[in-house]
């Protein structure tokens, strides 16, 4: 994965932790509107960085690209859940308590334990259409930039203090 692709990926998980911004209606459906193009383009972006690196015949690409898609549309919904645990943290911080504590943790195992539900559940289907190697590929390629996305975030995000 190259420094531009990471920085790309980077940006976005940077713009989706900043939090809501208030603002009026107009502004606010224009943001969202914005920040939907943002998301759109780093799925683009995401999706060319996976083709340049998967190598794929013509015959494997006609079959790995639908399920591609579903794929990532389910690896966005975790996505998106991390996101918002994130930012329950980020509202919670300062006067985080043991029992908001425990139920984020709960949370973030819970989301972690279907994300490799996930990848246990796709890697068949993969490996129906893909050489072994191929599939190995996608997967390392997946956690690269699983790994950049959760540097990001966890660059950004305070130590749990405890109460004194």
């Amino acid at each position: 994965m190259t420094t531009k692709h990471t920085m790309i990926l980077s940006l976005f998980l940077i713009a989706a932790l900043a939090g809501p911004v208030v603002m009026p209606a107009s502004a606010q459906e224009k943001a969202e509107d914005n920040m939907q193009l943002v998301v759109d383009k780093m799925r683009a972006d995401k999706k060319l960085l996976v083709a340049e690196n998967m190598k794929l015949t013509e015959s494997e690409g006609k079959k790995f690209w639908p399920l591609y898609d579903r794929f990532q549309d389910e690896l966005f919904l975790l996505r998106s859940r991390t996101l918002k645990m994130i930012g329950d943290y980020r509202n919670s911080f300062e006067k985080l308590d043991n029992d908001t504590a425990r139920k984020l943790l709960d949370d973030y195992l819970t989301t972690e334990a279907l994300r490799l539900k996930l990848h246990q559940v796709y890697l068949p289907k993969f490996r129906k259409i893909l050489p072994d190697v191929k599939v190995a590929r996608y997967y390392q390629i997946e956690n690269k930039i699983q790994a950049a996305l959760m540097y990001e975030a966890a660059r950004t995000i305070p130590l749990a203090q405890a109460k004194e």
